[in-house]
């Protein structure tokens, strides 16, 4: 029986580890032919070794998704590897600088570097994908926004203001892509239990405790949560959905 995305090019960003990871796997067992792209590239090889024991396709690219140069030479690999792109998760992002510092001292190095892998560089990814996608006729793009995309965090003033600008880049270029059979959407994670996570819970900013009394659900969630809803963005089955960010956040922010 066909995989949902057979035939399929997928490529995605941040796959080395957590959402990402999780996320290949998941294509990658409905037969999607999957690129990894990740900062860290022993963390994407990693993934790429799991897709290939699973009987998968797969293959990686290490790269920085704030600089033009390396966004183009990703997209570029997965055409000249795969031939073509049709989906894409543009997913890689950072928290940011420790310690929860609020708006008036927050530190400008580590705002302007937020900004520049987190927004920055969901929109040089989409500058790319997207020319590739009109070749082929269509394709549909997932960005990686936030539950902190719909609602103030305080401490965390460049991470909310870039996933903010996630949601806002994500509709805009549904709209305007809506008649070219391009959809693109984002998806609005509460806390999962993610390597960035486990950083923020060794450093003793937060704990298990109070994660999961902040979730209407009781718990946090996990990455292949977050994966399932990304393929069903990126299937068929969501052909009438473009524009929306998607919250997949145990209630969170529907208190």
């Amino acid at each position: 029986m066909p995989g949902q995305l057979d035939g399929k090019v997928v490529l995605i960003t941040g796959g080395g580890s957590g959402i990402g990871r999780a996320t290949a796997l998941r294509v990658a067992r409905e037969a999607a032919k999957v690129m990894i792209a990740d900062y860290v590239s022993e963390g994407a090889l990693k993934t790429v070794a799991m897709i290939k024991e699973a009987g998968g396709i797969a293959d990686c690219i290490a790269a920085d998704v704030s600089v033009p140069g390396q966004v183009e030479a990703m997209v570029s690999k997965t055409v000249a590897t795969f031939g073509r792109i049709d989906c894409a998760f543009n997913n890689a992002g950072i928290a940011g600088p420790g310690g929860g510092a609020r708006t008036a001292n927050y530190p400008e190095e580590g705002f302007d570097q937020v900004i520049a892998i987190n927004l920055k560089g969901v929109w040089l990814c989409m500058k790319c994908e997207i020319p590739q996608m009109l070749k082929v006729g269509g394709g549909a793009i997932v960005n990686t926004a936030s539950a902190a995309g719909l609602i103030g965090l305080p401490g965390a003033c460049a991470y909310v203001a870039a996933k903010h600008g996630v949601v806002g880049l994500t509709r805009t270029a549904a709209l305007e892509y809506a008649q070219k059979n391009i959809r693109v959407n984002c998806v609005c994670p509460g806390f999962i239990r993610t390597p960035m996570l486990e950083r923020g819970l060794d450093a003793g900013r937060l704990s298990v405790e109070q994660i999961n009394a902040m979730e209407p659900v009781g718990r946090m969630g996990t990455p292949e949560e977050i994966a399932e809803s990304v393929l069903w963005l990126m299937s068929d089955a969501a052909s009438f959905v473009t524009g929306h960010p998607l919250s997949i956040d145990g209630g969170y922010v529907a208190r």
